[in-house]
């Protein structure tokens, strides 16, 4: 076959237009995304398919998907992608650019929850770096992982359906819990189901799968998910626990500093709750640049805290690092 001279012909303008069209799955979303009409999104794709002789994206009816040679590519554009702005970092680094700097995609019970705590820290003890943080859901936060545009994601681990090209690092467990007010009534009563029954419950708006496991333990505590009230505002939980009667199920991390500073409690219940392993993922093709190892070691160093603490469990859940391709 004839030497396709991809080192001449491919641009990085290229790449970008195929990590955003697997990241979006969409011609008008990617072209939106990257400033440019449709039509001439459509035209640059057509360029690189007839650069790699190859067809990468087929459409259907809710969008486009990518060929297995197109999955060959995003790959490869995302590795390239990352070390152009790894470059760019080292020579801010080398034109004496002020601080390191980090970017963390947050799940959002990690988001409400364990980062405040951790990034406090690592604004203690290193003002100079500069973070940019991303909150969203694992689906949507992992393709920036893999392009580079975050560093890591900080959050609840959910062992993938297919293996991917990430490791897994397990460091706390968030289970679901029950949670009210210092002095509530319910935290001087014994240990029981019923007792729970007497009080109002606060549900938070949470993503699909929280929901899930929220019901789950509602359905084994016997508790009616239908006549709760439910926010998604966790400052809003957070003030009507602390002013009212009502108790909240939810993941117990997401009022982590309250918990820490002792406002409010976590009810003894006589269930066990399920090991929710969460903590830290990581691209395994490439290493943190030095803004993230250090809010790695601040993470780490939170979750010491509130495990001396009480408040969580070191998990022994979910971990994976792919075998080397």
């Amino acid at each position: 076959m004839q030497s396709r001279y991809l080192d001449q012909r491919l641009k990085l303008a290229h790449l970008r237009l195929v990590d955003a069209l697997e990241t979006h799955r969409s011609l008008l979303r990617a072209a939106t995304i990257l400033g440019v009409t449709q039509p001439a999104l459509t035209k640059s794709l057509h360029e690189i398919e007839d650069i790699l002789q190859a067809r990468l994206f087929e459409r259907h009816a809710r969008g486009v998907r990518p060929t297995e040679t197109g999955m060959v590519l995003v790959r490869a554009a995302r590795r390239i992608l990352a070390e152009v702005r790894a470059l760019g970092e080292e020579l801010d680094r080398q034109a004496g650019a002020d601080g390191a700097s980090v970017s963390i995609g947050a799940l959002p019970v990690a988001a409400a929850g364990i980062l405040p705590g951790a990034l406090a820290r690592l604004k203690a003890e290193h003002p100079e770096i500069r973070v940019d943080l991303q909150q969203g859901r694992t689906e949507e936060l992992l393709p920036l992982l893999a392009a580079g545009e975050v560093d890591l994601v900080v959050g609840r681990l959910y062992a993938p359906a297919h293996p991917d090209s990430f490791t897994r690092e397990p460091l706390w467990s968030e289970p679901i819990s029950v949670l009210a007010r210092k002095g509530h009534p319910v935290l001087s009563e014994p240990a029981a189901i019923e007792r729970l029954r007497r009080y109002e419950i606060l549900l938070p708006t949470v993503s699909q799968r929280v929901g899930q496991e929220i019901e789950e333990i509602m359905a084994r505590l016997g508790l009616a998910p239908s006549a709760s009230l439910r926010s998604s505002s966790p400052g809003f939980i957070r003030e009507m626990l602390h002013a009212t009667d009502l108790i909240a199920v939810m993941p117990r991390l997401m009022l982590a500093g309250d918990l820490l500073r002792g406002s409010l409690q976590v009810v003894p219940l006589p269930i066990a709750a399920p090991d929710r392993p969460a903590g830290l993922i990581l691209p395994y093709d490439r290493p943190l640049p030095a803004g993230g190892r250090i809010f790695a070691a601040c993470l780490r160093a939170h979750v010491g805290e509130i495990t001396r603490a009480g408040l969580v469990d070191m998990t022994g859940g979910y971990s994976k690092a792919p075998k080397k391709r």
